[in-house]
């Protein structure tokens, strides 16, 4: 049976097996997904095929950069379907086409930035896109910045140190706008989300977060935002309930109107979540979540072995909303 998440008009059936994928494929880690205008789903993974799009029926589309990307980390989708895809195994951001050109290139494959130099980039994590087009980058695992780009990908800015102080990172993991241009970035390890303008002016912080890890927007004017929460990182903490790993649905000023799961920590059951690592969001509602179970299985579950399905079908829900 299906689980059933959330509640009042946030509500979410969990859809069982929702991606048919070709005989053989499977879907490791599935890092960031994205919907276009037409509710095509793409998902950017770790396995052999890194790109694979999806009607929102769950029938496969069709796949592409096999032997592009070193390790997929986030996606974006623009207006025109263009894809942001940011890898940070190799330090790069790609612009492709819904097909797979690849149509701009910020920064150079395997030569990143010297650590915490503020230079773009050290394990980039994710892209997003101000009202006119010019391009958010969070940097990420081996930097503590944010970088502002031209639309044809010249540096204008960046803003951002180590540190938990406003304005300071610790693993800045995710970046969304809204149609204003305020830029949310989820620095993960400070547990908040930071709110800034669009020149890089602290402006306010969300907290009462554990790990946030995915954020997605949900546009429009005062917009919602969904949140993909980590579990425990750490042996001391790992069974603790009530941290993880979840969902949280916040609004424009980051109010929590809703939390989907997290209680009884992190699990493979319905209405369990592994390590929600992306999240979209289509037009009628419904939720997609990318998680990376397999790179997050031994954190959670040090003494047992990790089930087929995990590395196989398990990285990637459809939540589908079932309102009041």
């Amino acid at each position: 049976m299906s689980a059933i998440l959330g509640s009042g008009e946030h509500r979410y059936r969990v859809v069982q097996n929702w991606a048919k994928l070709p005989e053989g494929w499977n879907l490791t880690d599935v890092a960031s997904v994205a919907v276009d205008s037409k509710d095509r789903v793409y998902v950017f993974n770790r396995g052999p095929h890194p790109m694979i799009v999806f009607d929102r029926h769950g029938n496969t589309i069709r796949s592409f950069g096999e032997g592009l990307f070193t390790r997929a980390h986030g996606l974006h989708i623009d207006a025109d379907g263009n894809l942001y895809c940011t890898d940070d195994g190799d330090h790069t951001v790609r612009k492709c086409s819904p097909h797979g050109k690849v149509l701009l290139r910020i920064g150079i494959p395997d030569k990143p930035a010297p650590f915490m130099s503020g230079e773009p980039f050290n394990r980039c994590t994710h892209t997003a896109l101000s009202p006119k087009g010019e391009i958010y980058v969070s940097d990420g695992y081996g930097n503590a910045r944010v970088h502002k780009f031209t639309p044809d990908g010249k540096l204008i800015m960046s803003w951002g140190e180590p540190g938990s102080d406003p304005g300071q990172f610790n693993i800045v993991h995710n970046i969304a706008t809204d149609a204003d241009g305020w830029v949310y970035v989820a620095d993960r390890e400070n547990h908040r989300v930071q709110v800034f303008d669009g020149n890089g002016r602290y402006e306010t912080q969300w907290n009462n977060l554990h790990r946030p890890c995915a954020l997605c927007c949900g546009g429009g004017s005062h917009p919602n935002f969904v949140i993909g929460e980590l579990g425990p990182g750490m042996a001391v903490n790992r069974k603790v309930p009530n941290l993880g790993p979840r969902l949280s649905i916040v609004d424009s000023e980051g109010k929590r109107i809703a939390r989907l799961g997290g209680e009884e920590g992190p699990g493979i059951e319905s209405g369990k979540f592994l390590a929600p690592h992306g999240i979209a969001i289509d037009s009628h509602g419904d939720i997609y979540v990318g998680e990376v179970g397999v790179t997050d299985w031994k954190t959670s579950f040090p003494d047992s072995p990790m089930p087929p399905e995990v590395g196989v079908s398990r990285c990637l829900q459809k939540l589908e909303r079932v309102g009041a």
